[in-house]
């Protein structure tokens, strides 16, 4: 499903030269929470199980469903842009849901990429907010915990990060970023990871 985006004096449907899409580098997103605040930390007599660095999956307007249970679910969104020239987004506007409002959530079963044991993990939601935008922060890591959870408001391009910590192979668990109030917000990428790894000698 797509549509062209609306920008000011355009209407959503016009001819695709009229669209002013742009690529934004995801990467240079500032983080609502430091590596360190999520680093795992080993000795060098650990083992680290392959593959540590690597991205379990990224998901995203072209990728909504992963392995097993792991999907998106957008939130009352204004439109979601699947073939623009630049990157790929949900836009939203806020306005009171039955849920709340506005938002982005993630499920994610660690055991259907292979995981066979006790693991954390760290979810991160790469969106631009166009001025302050007031949202509620949430995870489930069923017997785990979570960390980055609760209200926040952020402003620019910002990457908003879950940590999942000590969860179970087989749980599904999740992560959300949920409007409560403020300015239109894109979202462009939740990537699903490994937290970085701190080696202690």
């Amino acid at each position: 499903m797509s549509s062209e985006s609306p920008t000011p004096g355009e209407r959503a449907g016009e001819d695709d030269a009229a669209e002013a899409a742009e690529t934004i580098d995801l990467t240079t997103f500032e983080r609502t929470l430091s590596l360190t605040d999520l680093a795992h930390q080993v000795s060098v007599h650990e083992i680290i199980t392959f593959p540590w660095f690597r991205p379990i999956d990224s998901i995203s307007p072209t990728h909504t469903v992963g392995k097993g249970r792991t999907n998106l679910t957008l939130i009352a969104s204004d439109i979601m842009q699947t073939d623009t020239t630049g990157t790929p987004y949900a836009s939203f506007t806020y306005r009171p849901t039955p849920s709340g409002g506005p938002g982005v959530s993630v499920h994610f079963t660690p055991s259907a990429y292979g995981v066979t044991s006790v693991g954390s993990y760290v979810l991160t939601f790469a969106i631009t907010a166009n001025g302050p935008v007031s949202l509620t922060v949430g995870g489930y890591a069923g017997a785990g915990s979570v960390s980055g959870a609760g209200a926040r408001t952020v402003n620019g391009n910002v990457a908003v990060v879950v940590g999942l910590h000590n969860v179970a192979p087989g749980q599904v668990t999740y992560a959300s970023i949920q409007q409560t109030g403020g300015s239109t917000w894109q979202w462009y990428r939740t990537d699903i990871e490994y937290p970085p790894l701190i080696i202690t000698l």
